[in-house]
């Protein structure tokens, strides 16, 4: 009994020593040169702004970070970043949007996404917290969505989508 025992629990301790050294591979295919467009909103019930973007992403092991410029009305451009460590099934990290603030994000994978939660570096929709959703669409393909509460209806609202392409 005992020598099953120590067995199930070394066959345990694999499994999760196993599940948490998966965020690796899918994070190295993410990386690359990715460029594409979408929109962002200012604010919940803005009209969206077109934008043009292009990123340089790289996975190392557990640790990954996005790094790049999005131009939108052709004459504005800002840098853009996000740093993510997957610690087992958890992820945590930055993110530096258009507006310069690094806000925190903390979430973890489904499938083929990375669902976080940002809490915003000031208040932003009347709170300082929304969603963030990067996806895997496919091997050459991703979607960074962020969700937000619109503060006078209370409805989420896609305050912006960018579809980027490996090139």
């Amino acid at each position: 009994m005992r020598s099953f025992c120590l067995t199930a629990l070394a066959t345990w301790l694999l499994a999760v020593t196993s599940a948490a050294a998966d965020e690796g591979p899918f994070l190295k295919s993410l990386a690359g040169e990715w460029t594409g467009g979408g929109m962002m909103k200012r604010s919940t019930s803005s009209s969206p702004i077109n934008l043009n973007c292009s990123f340089q992403s790289k996975a190392n092991g557990e640790v990954f970070s996005m790094n790049g410029t999005c131009r939108g009305m052709i004459v504005v451009s800002r840098e853009v970043s996000a740093q993510l460590t997957a610690t087992d099934n958890q992820y945590a990290g930055s993110y530096i949007g258009p507006s310069g603030g690094v806000s925190g994000l903390q979430g973890k994978r489904s499938g083929d996404a990375i669902n976080l939660a940002v809490r915003w570096s000031r208040i932003i929709n009347g709170d300082r917290s929304a969603n963030m959703t990067i996806q895997r669409v496919n091997a050459n393909t991703i979607r960074i969505q962020t969700i937000d509460k619109d503060p006078t209806s209370g409805e989420r609202v896609i305050t912006s989508e960018l579809n980027l392409r490996r090139d």
